[in-house]
C-alpha cells in the first residue's frame, strides 16, 4: 500500500497548515522550510494555487495522486456539487472514519488499524482503507484483546477530538454509527475543494 513516509513538519511548513496535527515547532517556525528563514515569495499563478490546494488535500487523507485523481474522478461522475462530493467520498473512507471516531490517534494509524485487519464492517472484517462507506453502516473494533487495547490507547489520546455529528460513538463497545451523509461545515476542509475542481478540470 503506498503512501507518503518524508518529513511531514517541512509538509506543513510548505503549506502554512498543520496538515499531519498540531505541532509547537510550526507555530514557532510558522514559515516555509529552508535554511534561510523567512522571506518574501512571487505572487503564485492560478496553476500553482490550484496545485497546493489539491496538494494540501492529497496529504491531510494520506492519498497519492492516482488515489486522489480516482476520488475526483468518481465524484465527477456523480450528482451534485462535485467538490463537496469529492469530500464526502473522502470522508466516508473506512480509514477516515475510523480516526473520526477516535479508533485511531491518527490518520496513518487508523490507515493501519484497518489494513492490519482490526475493524469490521456491519459484522464483517474489512481490511481495505478505502472501502466506501454508507449511511446506517455500523464500524467496530474487532472483539479481540489486542484489537481493543490498540484502539483504547487511541480513544484515550484523542479525547481532545470531537466525534463528527454525522457519527455516533459507543465507547465502552468500541463501535460507531453511520448516521447522515456529512455537510460541507461537519468536515470543515482543510482547503478550498472548488480550487481543486479547477484545477483538475484544466
Amino acid at each position: 500500500m503506498a503512501r507518503y513516509t518524508g518529513p511531514r513538519l517541512r509538509i506543513s511548513r510548505r503549506f502554512g497548515v498543520a496538515i499531519f496535527g498540531a505541532s509547537k515547532y510550526l507555530e514557532r517556525k510558522n514559515y516555509g522550510p529552508g535554511m534561510h528563514g523567512p522571506k518574501s515569495r512571487r505572487k503564485s499563478s492560478d496553476y500553482a494555487l490550484g496545485l497546493i490546494e489539491k496538494q494540501k488535500l492529497r496529504y491531510y487523507y494520506g492519498l497519492m495522486e492516482r488515489q486522489f485523481h480516482n476520488v475526483y474522478e468518481r465524484a465527477l461522475h456523480r450528482r451534485g456539487v462535485t467538490g463537496l462530493t469529492m469530500l464526502e467520498i473522502l470522508e466516508t473512507r473506512l480509514d477516515s472514519v475510523v480516526y473520526n471516531l477516535g479508533f485511531g490517534n491518527t490518520r496513518a494509524g487508523a490507515r493501519q488499524l484497518v489494513a492490519h485487519g482490526h475493524i469490521k464492517v456491519n459484522g464483517r472484517k474489512v481490511n481495505v482503507p478505502s472501502f466506501a462507506l454508507r449511511v446506517n453502516d455500523v464500524v467496530e473494533v474487532k472483539d479481540s484483546t489486542v484489537s481493543r487495547q490498540l484502539a483504547g490507547r487511541s480513544l484515550e489520546l484523542s479525547t481532545s477530538r470531537n466525534v463528527p455529528g454525522w457519527l455516533t460513538l459507543s465507547k465502552e463497545s468500541f463501535k460507531g454509527v453511520v448516521v447522515r451523509v456529512p455537510s460541507r461545515e461537519d468536515i470543515q476542509p482543510i482547503a478550498n475543494e472548488q480550487t481543486v475542481v479547477e484545477f483538475y478540470s484544466r
